[in-house]
């Protein structure tokens, strides 16, 4: 969450310090909370009171909640809420007290009558009610602050508070979980929850049944599947495992800092800033990633598409079950059909059997029944054809499946470079619907300005493809072709498993890994070396195994890493590729060892990256977004000549585009703000990311170094620090300090400026790679470069 400290640090000095009157952190006997009266912490940074949610629709929402939100936030955002499932409803005056015995309540003024209590155990005669620095309200002795009866931290909603635990108590058998809200205003409990396991891996689920991401275990200093815990400077985790409890904690080092963490009413884990120049927040890590991760995200009878706007849309033969829940985020209701299935009536019996419509190139629902004895695609339909409860089938290489009841999770797998081919789902319709006269169903038709980007969204793109590669499958087993490339006349080898098993030792000699897979050292003979990527995981796997080949498998260049071959048996996807002795970029900037790169390699090996983007972008036939651009991913020869690589989450651009709309992909701390706005991105963002990579090479450092973070210092970012000292001239001191100062400052100076340009917030800003070639090689002055929003806030508003 690298990207998160940093703006974390940004924000510190834009906050805005609303002014507060006197108020009160305390509820007591007599003295209770009513109308529009708050309770705010001592440290003003959280306030508790009765409010209601703007409601989208024309009608005014009657529902009124006790909750807690970040006093210094002009937008609500409900971090608690006590009465989610039992609202207070106009015309009703509710009342916050201490009750006769001692308990915290919700009375209805009027009757008197407890809308909602905190049923503590209650052993002392005086209780107060108190919120805390920290947003935790507690219900407590008003003569022993110690003595704790009752805490809103033990009974989270969707927000998990800095200092807050989640996790088991394992004696009382208390589990402390977020639970999504119903929808955008309403807060009830919804149907996603994020909780820990008694054995401590951490899940988001679907209707606490259905597992859908996970933590992985923690290994000591994060977990093993939420590796951007890494490096984290703004907050500090803690987990703890042992006879009473397991919990997972974090805590803020500035409390300053205006941080939500939850989970949204869509299901996905979240991490957002308070950006007070935007009035609004700044959503800058989810997990998952992808929206149609989630379970039925979209309801039963829906598909769900990664790329398109909106993502969620009907099957054939549906429509919205509630469209102004839908307004709202809450789709748990999903699609109703139009026309009811004829099996068992009198419509059956006249004649009007019903039939099926195909979604092609789908992930298929959950919960499906294997029907042995049907051996062909006919057999299947009839066998879901002779049960009235039989919703859909499918086909394939592992046999006949039949679904009943509602189709859920059904997500359009259309993008070949992401999500592979996927399955046909045959949807049973009744005979009106299927008779209608309309084009079969060959996916979703996107809506506004989604274009689909992946090699095979044009006939050239598919031609391209298929000049370079051949790959199909049949019968389960993956069957390939060596096609000579059109351009280079150079062979893509098609090896067999076993021999790469054999050249790599039984994959012996790791090099390094990361999320898709893990990277071995090989030997074709004893002067070939190579460098063999084993896929994990039948979806990841796939997912890059296809963007890999058909980004890098067709495109050759001095500073783009050379796919020599592949492997594809079976579930096994290997990628073959040159050696390169030398390793990454970050091993040589960031670990400890005996060499340290000089400045004039640090310079060539810029200028390469560039112009390895360059070609990507312009220099191909179609425009090919690496869309990962960061030290790990730059390879060097023995001559310490960069090459760009792992292609595995590229996007290829017809010439005839010039965005896309996709998914949210890339490394934190790489990543271009329209990443996280979520609006069209262009080869710009691997400008964006390149410029801060130019940072590391300055310096040495990754850009959110704790060296940097020093006594709540949070303006020494170094591109912060950049930005200041090309105001006056004091560049010398922004480079590593290994190099003792034997570097060409005109160059660093250079360097400096074009980083900065390449960080712009607008992408209308940044220049093309191209032009950062010409810069870097002199051919064109670089001038002074404004300094982007963030830096400007953070630098006073300091003109450049």
């Amino acid at each position: 969450m690298r990207l998160l400290d940093v703006l974390l640090g940004l924000l510190l000095l834009s906050l805005h310090t609303p002014s507060c009157s006197a108020a009160t952190d305390t509820v007591s006997p007599g003295n209770g909370l009513a109308g529009s009266d708050r309770l705010v912490s001592n440290n003003s940074k959280f306030a508790l009171g009765f409010f209601k949610m703007d409601s989208k629709s024309s009608d005014t929402n009657p529902n009124s909640y006790l909750g807690i939100w970040f006093n210094k936030v002009r937008k609500l955002t409900p971090l608690w809420t006590a009465n989610g499932d039992s609202p207070v409803i106009d015309p009703i005056s509710p009342e916050l007290a201490i009750s006769s015995d001692g308990n915290l309540v919700i009375l209805d003024q009027a009757t008197k009558s407890v809308i909602w209590s905190t049923h503590a155990n209650i052993t002392t005669n005086g209780t107060v009610a108190v919120l805390l620095n920290n947003g935790n309200l507690v219900l407590q002795s008003s003569s022993n602050s110690s003595n704790i009866f009752w805490q809103s931290f033990d009974y989270p909603t969707d927000t998990l508070f800095a200092g807050a635990k989640i996790g088991w108590n394992k004696i009382t058998g208390l589990n402390r979980r977020l639970v999504s809200r119903k929808n955008l205003i309403d807060q009830a409990p919804g149907l996603f929850s994020l909780e820990l396991e008694p054995n401590g891996v951490g899940h988001l689920l679907w209707n606490s049944t259905i597992e859908y991401w996970s933590t992985g275990d923690w290994n000591g200093r994060y977990f093993g599947l939420a590796p951007e815990m890494i490096g984290a400077v703004m907050p500090t985790f803690k987990f703890v495992n042992n006879e009473q409890e397991v919990y997972f904690t974090y805590a803020l080092r500035n409390e300053a800092a205006i941080v939500h963490t939850g989970i949204d009413v869509f299901g996905r884990g979240l991490v957002g800033v308070w950006m007070d120049s935007l009035q609004d927040w700044l959503i800058n890590y989810r997990q998952p990633v992808v929206q149609c991760d989630v379970y039925a995200t979209c309801g039963p009878f829906t598909i769900c598409e990664d790329d398109a706007d909106p993502i969620c849309d009907c099957m054939k033969g549906f429509s919205k079950r509630s469209p102004k829940d839908w307004e709202l985020g809450d789709r748990r209701d999903g699609c109703m059909r139009n026309t009811p299935l004829g099996c068992g009536s009198d419509r059956n019996k006249a004649g009007l059997t019903d039939k099926f419509y195909s979604l092609q190139s789908v992930r298929l629902p959950h919960d499906a029944k294997k029907v042995q004895a049907a051996t062909s695609g006919d057999e299947c339909s009839q066998v879901c054809l002779g049960n009235c409860s039989c919703t859909a089938y499918s086909y394939g290489e592992g046999g006949c499946s039949v679904w009943n009841g509602e189709l859920n999770n059904v997500k359009q797998q259309s993008d070949a470079s992401s999500d592979g081919n996927g399955e046909i789902l045959y949807i049973r319709l009744a005979a009106k619907e299927v008779d209608a006269k309309e084009v079969p169903s060959v996916g979703r038709k996107k809506s506004g300005i989604t274009i689909g980007v992946a090699v095979g969204a044009s006939t050239a793109a598919l031609g391209l493809m298929i000049l370079g590669l051949m790959i199909w499958r049949r019968k389960g087993k993956c069957f390939t072709r060596t096609l000579e490339n059109a351009q280079g006349g150079i062979g893509i080898i098609a090896f067999r498993y076993v021999d790469l098993q054999r050249a790599t030792k039984n994959f012996s000699e790791k090099l390094g890994g990361g999320s898709f897979g893990s990277v071995f050292k090989g030997y074709l003979s004893d002067s070939v070396t190579l460098a063999v990527k084993r896929l994990d995981g039948a979806h990841q796997g796939e997912k890059q195994f296809r963007a890999e080949v058909n980004s890098v498998g067709i495109i050759q260049h001095i500073n783009l890493v050379k796919l020599i071959g592949f492997c594809c048996e079976g579930d096994r996807r290997l990628l073959v590729y040159e050696y390169m002795p030398n390793h990454s970029l970050d091993v040589h900037l960031f670990k400890s060892n005996d060499t340290v790169l000089v400045w004039n390699l640090r310079y060539q090996i810029a200028i390469g990256v560039a112009r390895g983007l360059a070609y990507l972008h312009t220099g191909c036939r179609d425009c090919i977004i690496h869309c990962d651009i960061k030290p790990e991913n730059i390879l060097l020869d023995a001559s310490f000549v960069p090459k760009i690589a792992d292609f595995g989450m590229a996007k290829v651009l017809g010439r005839e585009f010039s965005h896309a709309m996709t998914t949210m992909r890339g490394t934190i701390g790489y990543l271009a703000p329209e990443w996280i706005s979520g609006t069209v991105v262009t080869s710009k963002v691997d400008v964006y990311s390149y410029g801060m990579v130019l940072f590391e090479i300055i310096s040495g450092k990754r850009n959110s170094s704790p060296d940097y973070f020093r006594d709540g210092e949070y303006s020494a970012f170094f591109p912060v620090q950049v930005a200041r000292k090309l105001l006056n001239g004091e560049i010398g001191s922004l480079v590593d300090a290994n190099l003792h100062g034997d570097v060409n400052l005109e160059e660093v100076e250079r360097v400096c400026k074009v980083a900065c340009w390449c960080i712009q917030d607008s992408e209308f800003d940044r220049p093309t790679m191209a032009q950062v070639v010409q810069f870097l090689e002199g051919l064109f002055e670089v001038h002074m470069p404004p300094v982007p929003r963030l830096l400007n806030a953070i630098t006073g508003g300091s003109p450049i």
